[in-house]
């Protein structure tokens, strides 16, 4: 993900195993934010006190139930009951169920149901971005913009729907067609993170289901209030067009269901979006069942130019607020500067000669986002080509943050390599097979084997 300098940190999510509403006394119920006047908005998005956390076509969940809190002033916002790991497998397999008839709808017409879920997003996207900046943090702007990202990549998504194919190849047999053939590869995981809870997940959602894959979406804990609200968008979609509400399917919960959803066999690819530490665990996990997985972890990007990132100072009030800070007089190999830090941290470096700063930008683990500020032509495509940036997005005279959806993002080394969104990164979602058709009425072989 692209990390951009904010003020406000998340809060931890805290858990409760009282068996319900029913048991907390009115006094407490009132001091969530979700029945307070001002935020009477959360219920036009179907929220209440507390919200369950799963669906599969009908909502459930029989997990702990944890308490969101709005970061800006730590005040309890509503409850989300999490699933357990029996609501988990029951899950699967109404996901599993639900991609046999969801595979079957031609593409067009499957990407005729994202282009719905487009637009019932659009009806609700301030409403929507409202939450996603009370719930996680972000400003308003940010929240709105993240909502539109998924409304982008529906519409890009429908397009795709009527375009997504392999080539017809040449053969070497007389006789014979050779051809590419894409099919989806079944139930898709998607483990999305704090900092975007919205987006990330649209990218994989819509891509995905084109593609003639269900989704099973594990958000995280902190922003479970975004995960309920946007499935019940997708959800009423899904129902009014009269199909399984388990083809978009959501298990809101911790460690345990995200491991679960590693380890499983069913799951045929799992996107995480996430840590590297925690992301290396996953991509074991994934492999040693030989499964797929699509991993966009840290970044830590760099911007080159003739512009020049101190210490973090946490300020002294109600919240999680930090003041953005610059660092000055580290070298460049020192290893906090070679660390994601979610803070807006800047380091600053002075650099002698291109060469230099090139191999600065490179010798870091990460390689999500990078940019330089140049106007020489040379210096630019310097910086595109193979002994410039090794980082997955690579930027001129822009800053590092923010990506267009019509491009594949994610970046390479400790950020795992997944690309997600536009360009090709449909192909993640689907396996592809060479198939030889022989029309003729003779059997040859390839390279012109004979067998006498």
């Amino acid at each position: 993900m692209w990390r951009l300098p904010r003020a406000l940190c998340v809060q931890a999510a805290r858990t409760s195993k009282l068996p319900g509403p029913w048991s907390r006394p009115a006094a407490f119920m009132s001091t969530l934010l979700i029945n307070q006047p001002q935020y009477a908005w959360l219920k036009e998005l179907g929220l209440r006190e507390e919200n369950e956390g799963v669906y599969n076509g009908s909502w459930g969940g029989r997990g702990e139930v944890i308490t969101t809190y709005c970061p800006a002033n730590n005040e309890p916002i509503a409850r989300v009951r999490q699933a357990s790991v029996a609501d988990y497998e029951d899950t699967v397999k109404k996901a599993r169920e639900a991609w046999k008839i969801w595979a079957d709808i031609p593409a067009p017409k499957r990407g005729e149901i994202v282009r719905q879920i487009g637009d019932a997003l659009r009806e609700k996207i301030q409403v929507l971005g409202s939450l996603v900046s009370l719930e996680m943090g972000k400003i308003l702007v940010e929240g709105v913009g993240e909502v539109q990202e998924y409304v982008d990549i529906c519409d890009y998504a429908v397009g795709l729907s009527r375009m997504i194919g392999g080539p017809i190849l040449p053969s070497e047999r007389p006789g014979h067609a050779l051809i590419e053939q894409w099919n989806p590869v079944g139930l898709v995981g998607i483990i999305t993170a704090f900092n975007f809870p919205v987006a990330v997940y649209g990218w994989n959602n819509a891509i995905a289901l084109i593609c003639g894959n269900v989704c099973l979406w594990k958000g995280a804990p902190t922003t479970s209030l975004i995960s309920v609200a946007v499935t019940k968008i997708i959800a009423k979609v899904l129902e009014d067009n009269k199909l399984p509400g388990a083809i978009c399917s959501l298990t809101c919960g911790g460690a345990d269901i995200g491991t679960a959803m590693a380890k499983d066999e069913r799951v045929n690819l799992l996107s995480f979006t996430g840590s590297t530490q925690v992301g290396k665990q996953v991509a074991l996990m994934v492999q040693e069942r030989f499964g797929r997985s699509l991993l966009e972890l840290g970044g830590n990007n760099a911007i080159i130019g003739k512009a020049a990132l101190s210490f973090l100072f946490v300020m002294d009030r109600p919240g999680n607020y930090v003041e953005p800070t610059i660092v000055t007089g580290l070298g460049h190999d020192a290893s906090i500067a070679h660390t994601e830090t979610f803070a807006p941290i800047l380091y600053v470096f002075k650099f002698k000669n291109e060469e230099e700063v090139f191999a600065w930008n490179n010798e870091v683990k990460q390689g999500l986002s990078s940019s330089i500020f140049t106007k020489d032509l040379g210096r630019i495509f310097r910086w595109l080509g193979p002994k410039g940036s090794d980082c997955g997005i690579v930027n001129v005279n822009i800053p590092t943050s923010g990506a267009e959806i019509g491009g594949a993002f994610g970046g390479e080394k400790h950020t795992g390599g997944g690309r997600e969104s536009g360009s090709d990164a449909w192909k993640q979602y689907m396996r592809r097979s060479t198939c030889t058709i022989n029309y003729s009425k003779d059997l040859p072989l390839a390279q012109g084997i004979k067998f006498q």
